[in-house]
Formats: structure tokens, sequence, C-alpha cells
């Protein structure tokens, strides 16, 4: 690919230019970030140690945690390392790397969203063909098959992004190499290079959300032809935290994303960044793991028969 760029940096401004606020970002997003690794990378251990949670629904699981811990860690430390070093430039192939590991887990994470909704479809509307429906070849194709659309979409809006040319400024109005803020310093015709990227998201988006929406809709009518009260609190309550996190990350990303880069304004950008690219990774593994008795179960097993020192 021919290079035509006459950057070959890039200058972050970060979340904040105040130095009385460095610090204090710099505490919260540590905990966040510690929070995000424990949570996620516990999540995993505790999956593939207990044979009990070898299931469909906890084999998902332990992808998204894989998913949410990879892409935080594409964004978190160069965050805390520009607020606690004040080190914000990054090279031209870094922000490239940057993006793409960041783009490829976020639109993973997409598509796993709407292969755990079809599997809590078949779950509660078909349990008797469950374990049919959802066998273990077919689980690990559907996982297969998210990685490959993310890895694949993330080469599609790298390659978009980087095919610019950046002749004039490199100052980058965002705390990472996010690709609205970084097409709007292009100094060439970004018009189809924007309009491929909306339909491109815009597709990888909406196909997730119908998938989502048409499973759960199933889900809600096998929910009201359900006759004891215990079984409609345990099936709302599960959609209802599974709706919670699918509606921060669809919002987000339907907000950064899906809008002309004329229409962005940059400090509120950032501000839905954080949500997507630092809260969520730390959320997932509570709303939608550590709140089910199973896995809380098999947590408290693990620590009573751990033997004393």
């Amino acid at each position: 690919m021919e290079n035509r760029t006459e950057v070959s940096h890039f200058l972050l401004l970060g979340l904040t230019n105040d130095p009385d606020l460095q610090l204090p970002l710099f505490i919260t997003f540590l905990l966040i970030y510690t929070i995000t690794l424990m949570g996620n990378l516990g999540m995993i251990l505790l999956i593939f140690l207990d044979s009990r949670l070898h299931t469909p629904m906890y084999f998902f699981l332990g992808n998204l945690s894989l998913v949410d811990f990879c892409y935080s860690s594409a964004v978190t430390p160069t965050v805390m390392a520009g607020l606690l070093i004040g080190n914000k430039v990054m090279s031209y192939n870094d922000c490239a790397i940057q993006m793409f590991c960041f783009t490829a887990f976020a639109s993973v994470e997409n598509y796993l969203l709407a292969s755990m909704a079809y599997d809590r479809y078949a779950a509660v509307c078909k349990p008797l063909h469950y374990a049919t429906t959802m066998t273990t070849s077919v689980c690990v194709w559907l996982v297969i098959g998210c990685y490959v659309l993310g890895f694949l979409n993330a080469s599609i809006y790298t390659g978009d992004a980087f095919s610019l040319s950046f002749c004039e400024s490199n100052v980058v109005h965002h705390f990472f190499c996010d690709i609205p803020a970084l097409m709007v310093l292009s100094c060439s015709d970004r018009h189809i290079n924007e309009l491929l990227l909306v339909y491109v998201v815009s597709f990888n988006i909406f196909f997730s959300i119908i998938v989502i929406w048409i499973s759960y809709i199933f889900i809600f009518i096998t929910i009201l032809r359900m006759r004891t009260a215990a079984g409609h609190r345990k099936a709302v309550s599960t959609c209802a935290s599974h709706f919670t996190a699918v509606s921060i990350f669809y919002g987000t990303v339907i907000f950064m994303y899906l809008q002309p880069s004329s229409s962005h304004s940059m400090d509120t950008d950032k501000i839905a960044s954080v949500f997507y690219t630092m809260a969520i990774p730390m959320l997932n593994p509570v709303v939608y793991s550590l709140r089910n008795k199973e896995v809380k179960g098999t947590f408290i097993l693990h620590n009573y028969m751990r033997p004393d020192p």
C-alpha cells in the first residue's frame, strides 16, 4: 500500500490538560482497569477450572471476558501512561495497531452479543432441543465466526482510515486513536471513506441488533406463557441485565460511528468513549456472570475447598 502521509506520529490530547485532574483520573482508571483484569481473567479461569461450567452459555461468557480484557487493554494502559508521565505522542504505526486491535475486539463483542442472545433463545424457547441445537461444534463455529468477522471488519476500518493522507495537523482530539477523531485530520477527500465506514458499521450493528431483538421477542413471548412467578422473575432479571449492557454498548457505538464527522463534538465523544472502552469491560463480568448463582456458588466452593496455608 502506498504511504501517502507526511505525518510520522500523532499527538493525543487526552481527556484533560488540567494538571489537578490528571492524578485523580489516573487513580480512577487504574482502579477500573484493575477491576476489569480481575473480573474478566478471574471469570475465564473459573470457567476453565470448573467442569460444571463447561456449557454453551459459559463458553460464550468466557470468550466475552477474553474480548473485554483485550479491547480494554488496547486503550486503557495508553491513557494511564499519558496521565501519569505525560507521554501522549504515538507513532503512525502504533496508532494503526491500536485502532486495529480495538476495533477488532469491539467487533467481536458485537457478534458475541448476538450469539449469546441466540443461545438464550434456544435455552428458553426450545429447552427440549437445546442439547442438540447448541452442540459443542455449533458453539465453536459461532465463536470462530465472531472472531473472523471481527478481524475482517477491523482490517476494513483501519485500512479505510489510514488510506487517507495526513499532511496537516497531527493533533488527535481524543485519548486514543479512534476512527472519527483521526479521519477529521485528513487533508484528502474523505467523503467515500466516511460512507464506507457508516455502511460497514451500520450493517454490523443492525445485523446483531436484529438477531438480539428477534431472539428476545421470542423469549418474552415464552415468558408470558410461563405460569410460575419464580420463572417470570428469573427470566426478566436475566433479560434486564442483558439489555442494560447491550443498550450501553450499542448506544455509544451508534452515537460515535453513525454520524458524519461534521456532527462530532470531540469533548462529547471522549465522554461516550470512556463508557465503551473502560466501563463496559469492567461491568460485563458483573452484569453477565457474577450475578449468576452458579458462578457465585462455584466461586464460593473453590474458596472453601482451597487448603489453608
